[in-house]
């Protein structure tokens, strides 16, 4: 039987197709090169101690009238400026946030009295400070927390200042926002209350407690936990 032109054309084409198939089977298959490596970037975390200092506005918050030997005075509480250092540790669960804080303060708080034999003018030797524990919640880098504790100090009470160092307790809250993974920046309120010894005081009728307001911006520095 005779094959046409056209039959050993095909013949060549088929066979040409299988040649090729073949030497490329034998070649090295060609992949994709791999995926460039990128370093993870580390979660921000609260976790870690901190050293900070703060300065903000102090006043006395007991406007008592006071009894002295049967005479009642009025006294009239002064505030001023509030400044000191702070350091703490925290730790964080998820997105709360556990620490403790200790700091010390000057204050110049005073007040204005027209009580005889009075000298309320000791304003330079005011100062406070304070032991607390914290609790808050951390949206990423911003937490609100509130705060409380031990308080102790020797601030006058506009009738004078005992020689011993007062005891009380402080609560608070505020806000504090991380800047950088180092620095942070706060805004906290403290309400103190410190039970006044009136043993070098005069005989009074009146409040035995100095109650102390407070506002205050401060600023720390954290060390890195990464």
């Amino acid at each position: 039987m005779r094959r046409g032109p056209n039959a050993h054309l095909a013949a060549l084409a088929v066979a040409g197709t299988l040649g090729t198939a073949a030497h490329a089977a034998d070649l090295p298959g060609r992949m994709a090169p791999p995926a460039p490596a990128v370093a993870a970037v580390p979660v921000f975390t609260w976790t870690g101690f901190y050293v900070g200092v703060n300065a903000g506005y102090g006043w006395n918050a007991n406007d008592d009238d006071v009894v002295i030997n049967g005479a009642t005075y009025e006294v009239d509480d002064e505030g001023g400026f509030v400044g000191g250092g702070q350091i703490g540790y925290n730790y964080q669960i998820g997105s709360f946030v556990l620490g403790l804080e200790t700091d010390i303060q000057y204050a110049d708080i005073g007040g204005d009295t027209s009580i005889p034999g009075l000298d309320s003018d000791d304003d330079d030797e005011n100062w406070f400070g304070t032991v607390r524990a914290r609790a808050g919640y951390a949206f990423d880098r911003a937490l609100v927390y509130a705060t409380g504790g031990l308080a102790y100090g020797k601030i006058s009470n506009d009738l004078g200042k005992s020689d011993d160092t007062s005891v009380g307790w402080t609560l608070g809250t505020g806000v504090e926002y991380a800047f950088t993974d180092n620095l942070t920046a706060k805004v906290e309120g403290l309400y103190v209350n410190l039970e006044q010894d009136d043993d070098d005081l005069p005989v009074i009728a009146g409040s035995d407690e100095t109650e102390i307001g407070v506002i205050r911006a401060g600023l720390n520095y954290r060390f890195s936990t990464y």
